[in-house]
Parts: structure tokens; sequence; C-alpha cells
């Protein structure tokens, strides 16, 4: 079989408090051909645009990381807004940006590429705030899946005032949900979560709040995790590394393809 090329992706676990601890998810379209119908986290393929050095003056903390992070954490934001409608950002004045950051044609433009989203941020005379990221986990998808990603998921508490909405294209559903809640309902069969998002809403779920989960992660040693499959008496099971944060884990094969 031939080699499978190994896209750079972001994801955002976005949080917070009120009512009380919760994570914003978003349902993927039926029709989309990666996790179709599955409840995920904003995310998604970094872009070229991602990587423009005009970023340079749009953002803050760009000393701060490698341009391969500075992209990442663009592309996490990026994807965040697109989906979910929130931008991780505040204006050149200082101010918030509060209710709905952009109107849906803004987002559908960006998603289709029809608009930089440079140029979005650079109109609202915003800035994004790499550094408000913190790294949570890296996953490489393993090589027996048709595709392969190289996915890196960032933390941040949400902002108060900006309301979350769905593009209706990639996403049909956003909505804010206690870990140990996406948890009850991937296992009752309510929910498909894939195996990925599954072992980070368990992770996630071990933080009392959203400061937690952040401290959290940035205590942790960054072990990239990609899934090892390993025969079993009982059949082929996919193994992570047992350093990576996540116990031991023998997940059964067909419980992840």
């Amino acid at each position: 079989m031939t080699d499978v090329p190994i896209l750079p992706a972001a994801t955002i676990l976005l949080l917070r408090d009120a009512p009380h601890f919760q994570v914003l998810m978003v349902k993927r379209h039926h029709q989309i051909d990666f996790a179709s119908g599955a409840l995920v986290f904003p995310g998604g393929k970094s872009h070229a645009g991602d990587h423009d050095t005009a970023w340079a003056d749009h953002v803050m903390g760009w000393d701060g990381f490698d341009a391969d992070q500075r992209a990442l954490r663009i592309a996490a934001t990026r994807e965040v807004f697109e989906e979910a409608g929130i931008l991780l950002a505040v204006r050149r004045n200082g101010q918030p940006i509060d209710g709905e950051a952009c109107p849906m044609e803004v987002r559908k433009a960006v998603d289709a590429g029809q608009t930089a989203f440079l140029d979005v941020v650079r109109d609202l005379e915003a800035r994004l705030d790499l550094s408000a990221l913190t790294t949570f986990a890296r996953w490489i998808t393993p090589a027996l899946t048709p595709k392969r990603f190289d996915t890196w998921f960032y933390v941040v508490a949400a902002p108060d005032d900006q309301l979350a909405a769905c593009d209706g294209r990639e996403t049909v559903d956003a909505e804010w949900i206690a870990p140990s809640e996406a948890l009850r309902l991937a296992a009752s069969g309510e929910r498909k979560v894939i195996f990925p998002t599954r072992m980070n809403l368990q992770l996630l779920a071990e933080a009392k709040d959203a400061d937690d989960a952040v401290a959290r992660a940035a205590a942790r040693s960054l072990v990239t995790v990609q899934p090892q499959v390993q025969e079993r008496p009982h059949g082929r099971v996919l193994v992570l590394p047992p350093d990576a944060g996540y116990g031991v884990v023998e997940e059964k094969l067909e419980n992840v393809m």
C-alpha cells in the first residue's frame, strides 16, 4: 500500500465553568468523509494561510513559538472560528470581542477559501493571542487508516461574552457539555465519539474546572501518541504509550475503526 501522507492538524478544547465545567463540542456533518456524525472538538487541517508571515503584526506571542507552532495555533483558532463562530482574540484597543464575532457569511467565506482569515482579523482590528493556547496532547493517526493526521490538541478558557453557533456545513450542532456527560453518551451509544476524542475527554474529566485543566496540561510532559496495533489472545488491540497520561490503554481494534 502506498504511504499515506501525514497532514498537520490542530484542535481546540474550549472550556468554561458556568453553569459548570464544560467543553465545547461540535457534531460533524454526516456527509463529511472523516468522523462523520461524530461529536468532536473543533479543529481541522492546517492551511497555507496559517503560515503567512504577515500574521506577525496581528498576533500576540509571535516570538514565543517557532514557525510550525505559530501556524498550528493560528489553524486551531481559525477552525474554532469557522466551525463554532468563536474568535480567540482581543481588539487592539484592549476591548474584548463579544456577541457574534462575525456574520455567518464571513465564516463560510473563510471556510471556503474565499476570504483569508488574516483579513478578517485585520478588519476587526484584533489580535490573536497565541500564548493563550496551552498544549494538551499530540496524536498521530496510525498507519492502518486511510487518512493520517499529526494533530495538536490545545486547551484554552473560552471568552466570556461570545456565542457559539455551528456552521451548518462541517458541523450541524455546537454544544457545551461536561466531559463526564460526553463520556456517558459515548458509552451508552447515544453519541458517536471517536477513540482519540474519547481518550482526551477522559483526560479532561480528571480536572475540576477550566483553570485546573489548563494547569494540568501545562504541567504534563508532552508524549506524542502514535497508537500501535498489537496482537492479543482475544484479537488485535490498539495500544497507547503508557507514559502519555492516559494510563494503560488496550482498545479492541473493532472499537476504534
